[in-house]
């Protein structure tokens, strides 16, 4: 993001931290940020930024793959990535066929996670009229507290011990049947 930031738009690179920051806090994704007080274009910056070789941080993890195919329950990917992206995350991690559907930033244009509409869009996307009736998994405590106020249950990825923005937090996605278990899920 800092590269495509500094190269595209000719900010200087000790100005950008601050203002990622500032635009992430405004408008819960530097992209939307960007897109408010830029000229920049959706589909170049996401797959400037997304152009990783994800196979050297990624591998399938059988494990992981049985717990994510085996919970009984429809699954969606709600992600701030476009749809490209997170195809090429799953297909990674070898999850590609344990997903129903991927809500990304351009099924919710021009919302985004944390934001409300977000949230009423993805609702659509599955099928559900009660959010009660689902479950945000996240890492940031943001988008766990959204989802919450929205009326979704949610669990805090990467946290461990009680915080106030989820339902529980978990440390491990193979301890996720059990959390689930634990919110009577």
């Amino acid at each position: 993001m800092n590269l495509y930031i500094h190269k595209q738009l000719g900010i200087p690179w000790d100005a950008i931290p601050a203002l990622r920051d500032e635009l992430f806090q405004k408008y819960g994704t530097t992209l939307r940020g960007l897109q408010a007080n830029y000229p920049v274009n959706s589909d170049d910056y996401l797959a400037f930024v997304h152009d990783i070789p994800l196979q050297d941080y990624l591998q399938p993890d059988p494990d992981l793959i049985q717990v994510i195919s085996h919970l009984p329950y429809r699954k969606l990917i709600f992600t701030n990535a476009d749809a490209t992206h997170a195809k090429r995350v799953l297909a990674a991690l070898g999850l590609e066929s344990c997903f129903d559907a991927i809500v990304d930033i351009m099924a919710v244009d021009p919302y985004c996670k944390p934001m409300n509409e977000a949230f009423e869009i993805a609702l659509k996307w599955a099928a559900e009229s009660d959010p009660a009736n689902c479950l945000l998994v996240d890492d940031l405590p943001v988008n766990t507290r959204a989802a919450r106020t929205f009326g979704m249950h949610a669990i805090l990825f990467g946290h461990a011990g009680e915080h106030t923005d989820a339902d529980l937090t978990l440390t491990c996605l193979k301890e996720l049947p059990a959390s689930l278990h634990a919110l009577k899920y």
